[in-house]
Parts: structure tokens; C-alpha cells; sequence
């Protein structure tokens, strides 16, 4: 007789990934579905291929808390290049328009940074995993179909520029769920009024997860299957840190 989900008695927690460039989060899901022998599991936020950094995989009974695990802030640290729009937002786009990037002052870039801090709205591109009639948008994209898209809410509680070289700005933000760091860098170059793209990206912390105990993708495939249960944050340590 097989287990209800409820007699579920495979491994159960958080899984922390570091998820290396060109693999999609299905992908990692996938290596890690075999890795773990196990088909109940999930991820939380999605990472674009071109995106490195924190995937979080929910495993077994942990898979019931990842809407939870899903709507707390985000961190990343990211590289837009000013002077160039894409129609992706970033370097794996098409170039759509070039425009000469000016001698900015850090104190101009800060500026702009800065009147994107606290609440307000941003249009998810089209190439978002948001869906329209049941299909992602990025699929609609890919046959060159753009349909509206409503303004989302989305939050910066902060901030920091650590790199200008121009036309290359290094930024860390802290933000909501459903934040789209590739349009903000569009956002910020449209409003220095020579455009921009983001270049590069890395997550680095979701709600209180960190990469400090993430596991390569390299690792998943090889490691042995007990090293990699070992590695799980349990349910009972995700309570003690959400202070539940």
C-alpha cells in the first residue's frame, strides 16, 4: 500500500543552492530530483539562466511552506552597463538601441539609485514568468508576441554602489518578492537618459537564508546521497529562524 503525502517518509527540508551560470532552476531541480532520489520537491524564485547565486529547493514536507519561503525579501548583487537597451533587459538580448554614456559622478548614479528606494511600481518584462491565459510570457515572447502588462507593487529597503566604471555600475539591493532587478538596471539607465541592461547577476540571500551553507551544482551531482541529506535545513531549524 503505498503512503499518503501525509505518511510522507522520504527526507524532508531546505536544500541551499548555489546555482551556477547557463542552467535554468528546472535544471537544478532535476539533478537534484535524482541526486535525492525523490520526486517531491520544488524551488523557491526562479533564477534566470544568466543568474548565479541562492536557489532554494523545498524537499518533501517542506514543500508546504514554499509559497512562505517565497514572499520574503531578496538580496542581489548585480552589474548593469549603461548605454545599451536589450530587448530582454540584459546581455543575453537582443542590442535594441546604443546611446553615448556621459561622464556620470557617483553622486548622479546615487541619485538615481536612490529615487528607486521604498514602494512603487514596476512593468514585469516580457520575458517574466508571470502568465497570461495559462502561458508564461516568456514563451509568448519567444514568437515575438508583447502584450500589456499591468504595474506590480514591488519595495528597495536598500542599496549600495560598490564599482563605477563606466558604462559598468556595481550594485547590491535588498527588495520584495516579485522584484525585477533586470528592469530596475533598464529603469535606472532610462532615467540617466542613456540606457542600460543588466550584465550580471547574483542572489545572495532570501529571508534569512544565506549562501553560507549552499551546495554547488557540482556538488549535487557528485556528492554522496547522505552528505547531501546532511546538508538540509530541517523543518524544526527553519521554525527556530522564522521565530515561530
Amino acid at each position: 500500500m503505498r503512503n499518503s503525502s501525509n505518511d510522507y517518509e522520504g527526507p524532508s527540508g531546505v536544500l541551499l543552492i548555489d546555482k551556477a551560470e547557463d542552467m535554468t532552476s528546472h535544471d537544478v531541480v532535476a539533478i537534484a530530483r535524482r541526486a535525492l532520489n525523490t520526486k517531491k520537491i520544488g524551488h523557491c524564485g526562479t533564477l534566470d539562466p544568466m543568474a548565479t547565486g541562492l536557489l532554494m529547493l523545498v524537499i518533501g514536507r517542506a514543500t508546504k511552506i514554499q509559497d512562505l519561503l517565497m514572499s520574503e525579501d531578496k538580496q542581489y548583487v548585480g552589474t548593469l552597463t549603461l548605454g545599451s537597451t536589450t530587448s530582454t533587459q540584459d546581455r543575453q538580448g537582443e542590442v535594441l538601441e546604443t546611446k553615448p554614456v556621459r561622464d556620470f559622478s557617483k553622486q548622479e548614479i546615487q541619485e538615481v539609485f536612490d529615487s528607486f528606494m521604498g514602494d512603487f511600481e514596476q512593468i514585469p518584462p516580457m520575458v517574466s514568468a508571470i502568465k497570461k491565459d495559462g502561458v508564461p510570457l516568456y514563451k509568448l515572447a519567444r514568437k515575438g508576441i508583447e502584450i500589456v502588462r499591468e504595474p506590480r507593487k514591488v519595495h528597495i529597503t536598500g542599496n549600495e554602489i560598490s564599482r563605477i566604471e563606466l558604462p559598468e555600475v556595481d550594485f547590491t539591493v535588498n527588495c520584495s518578492k516579485g522584484f525585477y532587478v533586470r528592469t530596475y538596471a533598464h529603469d535606472i539607465g532610462e532615467k540617466l537618459g542613456c540606457g542600460a541592461h543588466l550584465s550580471a547577476l547574483r542572489r545572495t540571500r532570501s529571508g534569512k537564508f544565506t549562501l553560507d551553507r549552499a551546495v554547488t551544482v557540482a556538488d549535487l551531482k557528485t556528492a554522496p546521497r547522505e552528505d547531501l541529506y546532511k546538508a538540509l535545513v530541517s523543518l524544526a531549524e527553519i521554525s527556530l529562524m522564522r521565530g515561530a
